[in-house]
Formats: C-alpha cells, structure tokens, sequence
C-alpha cells in the first residue's frame, strides 16, 4: 500500500473456485483486520493455489459476523486508493478496512437498515465526500471524529444526502458555519437522513429527520 507499512494481521488469499469454504471453520469472535497488501504477515491463513487458478481473489474477514468478500487484483487496487485517501487522518490499516467496509457493504452495519448492496469503493467517490466535509470548515481532526461515529457517510449520496442535508439545516433550522460543524460532530448520522415519516414510521428510522 502507498504510504504505508503496515499491515493488517490476517489475509486469506483464496483462488476462486477451488478455494475451501474458510468461513465454515473460522469462529465467530475472529477480529476485524484486513489486509490487501501483496506481503502477508506470518500468522496469515494461506490457502495453497491450484496450478490451474490464474486469478487471484483476496479474502476479507470480519467481526461480528464472519463475513468474506473477495476481490479481484483490480479492486484491490481501488481499495488501497481509498485507504491513501484515508492515510492523512492518521487511523491504523485496521480502522481504514472497516470504514470503508461499512460504507460499502463489506461489513454489515445497523445504519443500513436494508441490506447494502456490496461495492468496491472509487477513489473519486471518497475523494468528493471527503473533499466537500472539508468545505463545511471541518478540520482533519473533526473529520477524522465524524468518520470514527459515521464511517457509512462515505457510502452516501453526495448530492441528494449531504448537500442536500445541508441545504436543509440551513433553510429550514438555520444551522450554518460553526453551529454546523457542533452538530455534525454531535450528530453526523443527519448527513445521511433521506426519509421523514413525519410519525408515521416507515422502518428506516437510522435515517429518518424524526430522529433529528
């Protein structure tokens, strides 16, 4: 990875198909740590490759649930871009890999009241939501405090959730400038808000306005 030496403690690089099933003899307290780096550590699970498997696929594990994802050289590749993106914000590989997991499905998360479908994350994407909470006058350091409470905020909308959330709070409550910046470290999770049930629920109360 650029910038980095680092390593997340535990890879599985699994061919694909004839990879055994892994997930059904790993336990289900296995911690979160990743790692996509071509280097894998010592106490790494290797899976021994078939002589006819020519693509590689990386295997991610989790935490709370044992959840794998796989991907190819070319996500790979996108993945560790987004991770540079993160790298100024001084959070370890580990913490990097479950951000990005969260807001892209790897990693099952509650604020997704519905399944979220599985991305691989685009630099430019992460880039933008990155590049437009720093032209709400937030600090590295006050983002790096809203990622660690909202890391699915990468996975939202820019234009209809963020900026629009933002429109929001200023026409409708006047929350502008610093009193902005209080209440997204307070409350980040109303970046993503795209529902308001007005009382009556619709099950999507993780990012309903009543919540606000």
């Amino acid at each position: 990875m650029l910038g980095k030496s680092v390593a997340s403690p535990l890879l599985s690089a699994s061919p694909c198909p004839s990879a055994p099933d892994i997930s059904t003899t790993t336990p289900n307290n296995v911690p979160l740590n990743v790692n996509l780096s071509n280097r894998l550590p010592r106490n790494a699970i290797r899976v021994p490759w078939s002589s006819h498997v020519y693509l590689k696929k990386w295997a991610i594990y989790s935490t709370a649930q044992v959840e794998s994802i796989t991907l190819n050289d070319e996500e790979r590749k996108k993945w560790e871009a987004c991770r540079q993106a993160l790298s100024t914000f001084n959070f370890s590989t580990e913490e990097e890999d479950k951000i990005l997991g969260k807001a892209f499905g790897h990693i099952h998360s509650p604020y997704w009241s519905e399944e979220r479908k599985r991305e691989t994350p685009e630099l430019e994407t992460v880039g933008e939501i990155l590049g437009y909470l720093r032209n709400l006058s937030l600090s590295d350091d006050d983002i790096r405090k809203l990622l660690k409470k909202f890391p699915e905020v990468l996975g939202c909308d820019i234009e209809h959730e963020l900026r629009n959330n933002v429109q929001i709070l200023g026409k409708d409550w006047g929350i502008e400038g610093k009193f902005l910046r209080n209440l997204l470290l307070r409350n980040p999770k109303v970046l993503g808000y795209n529902v308001d049930c007005k009382g009556d629920c619709m099950a999507q109360c993780t990012r309903c306005w009543v919540r606000f």
